[in-house]
């Protein structure tokens, strides 16, 4: 007997047999090695090219495909459809940064006879959750005769790590009597970056060495290792990330655990369905993006005019006929971004009618934005009817939430950019516990589920 009531469905339950569980395992494997090898926003579009290059992707535009790359933080692909493009497209969007923490400039201080690299967090982080635990070193310097040296030191378990000093229980009294906002100061979050000092040369007076010899004795190991000098710090871009490889989590198994899902986990899964959807009706279009976290700024950021200039190329080559205006109203996107999972032990921050559950899986954000939907894309009722009947035919289980109790949550995503040019966007993707920390949860049912709502999206 039908029912007037709705119950969302659990991703558990609709996948069930032994050759979903099977492929839900083997998917989950997957985005675990992705998630370990992929720490920043030039791993992970480096990645994404890669395997596009594997199924014949070239940089450019041709008959069959196209492939732009900015300064390599961002790129998009696109596939035409049998329709001509006039016709509208179907675009995935993500972004491949997440919070971490960048090296200061000039980052190196000697104290207390260690050496310690100052940072500039990034991105919206808690302070504390990035302290007395192993990071590991991720990025590029550029030097001035115009070579990058690409770094990644402390994932190798041969190789050292770095770490943040906490404060010692014993003398925390002051501390734990402030406010955690309070309590933990971004210029105190430096890195200890080494102990020993250089070995004094013998023509060196006794007491006459290097002022800083532990710095010194960086110096020398960051030129012998990288062939850097400290001048060149200055055209770096380092971050210091969580070591460590992405795992199962549970007795199960069945969540999974890792630094940068957000938003890595929608940057796989729409790059799997994105390389399994490939003859579309209509042309389809992957845009991973760099800088959602501050904001979506710079010139590899959903603010930067990249995407106009590359869709504009396209029009050219594969449908010069075509109007810019015409083609956007045209057009269906999704913006894949992650939702806040309601944590039962503070699940008094979400409005449990209206809040997401792991395992139900991905999630439509109608609206972002915060308080009173101020800085909102809020997606028209139209398109998401439009896409309840999509999933529905698809049998993809899904879920609708805001992210959090109104006066208390809030958050923004790159849809209200693209929406500036009167596209119908939403956002959709999985929900995750502990965002944006260095250890974030998401279910691999929904990771699963995920993966197949945007293959029906692309395609629809």
């Amino acid at each position: 007997m039908n029912t007037l009531e709705y119950k969302p469905r659990n991703c558990w339950e609709v996948y069930s047999s032994a050759r979903q569980r099977k492929d839900m395992d083997a998917l989950a494997k997957d985005y675990l090695s992705f998630l370990t090898r992929c720490k920043t926003e030039r791993e992970t579009v480096a990645h994404v090219r890669e395997l596009a290059e594997k199924t014949g992707f070239t940089e450019g535009i041709a008959p069959g495909g196209a492939m732009f790359v900015l300064r390599g933080k961002t790129i998009i692909l696109a596939r035409p459809g049998k329709k001509p493009l006039r016709q509208g497209f179907r675009l995935l969007g993500a972004h491949g940064d997440t919070p971490h923490l960048d090296l200061k400039q000039r980052p190196l201080l000697e104290n207390g006879f260690v050496v310690q690299a100052k940072t500039h967090y990034y991105g919206g982080i808690l302070k504390h959750q990035w302290l007395a635990r192993p990071l590991a070193l991720h990025g590029v310097v550029a030097l001035k005769d115009g070579r990058v040296i690409p770094v990644r030191l402390g994932e190798d378990m041969a190789e050292p790590v770095f770490a943040i000093a906490d404060l010692l229980p014993h003398l925390a009294q002051k501390q734990m009597e402030k406010k955690v906002s309070e309590a933990f100061e971004a210029e105190k979050l430096n890195i200890l970056f080494g102990h020993a000092p250089v070995k004094a040369e013998k023509k060196d007076p006794p007491g006459e060495g290097p002022k800083e010899p532990v710095k010194r004795m960086v110096l020398e190991l960051l030129h012998s290792r990288f062939g850097l000098e400290e001048e060149d710090l200055y055209s770096a871009e380092l971050h210091a990330v969580p070591a460590g490889p992405a795992r199962p989590v549970g007795l199960d198994g069945s969540l999974l655990g890792g630094y940068g899902q957000d938003d890595r986990i929608c940057v796989f899964s729409a790059l799997k369905a994105f390389l399994t959807e490939t003859a579309p009706e209509h042309a389809q279009l992957l845009v991973i993006w760099d800088k959602e976290e501050i904001g979506s700024e710079g010139s590899t950021g959903a603010k930067s005019r990249f995407f106009e200039y590359c869709l504009q190329d396209l029009i050219a080559a594969w449908d010069p006929g075509a109007r810019f205006s015409a083609l956007f109203y045209a057009s269906k996107a999704v913006s894949g971004d992650v939702h806040a999972a309601m944590d039962p032990d503070f699940s008094d921050l979400h409005e449990k009618l209206n809040a997401a559950q792991l395992g139900f899986g991905p999630c439509f954000s109608k609206f972002t934005g915060h308080r009173g939907k101020v800085g909102a894309n809020d997606a028209h009722a139209e398109y998401v009817a439009w896409f309840r009947a999509l999933l529905e035919k698809a049998g993809v289980p899904w879920q609708m939430a805001e992210l959090g109790k109104v006066d208390q949550g809030g958050g923004g995503t790159v849809a209200k950019h693209l929406a500036e040019y009167g596209l119908d966007i939403i956002d959709l993707g999985p929900a995750l516990l502990s965002m944006h920390s260095p250890w974030e949860i998401s279910s691999k049912a929904d990771l699963y589920a995920t993966v197949q709502a945007y293959r029906a999206f692309l395609r629809s």
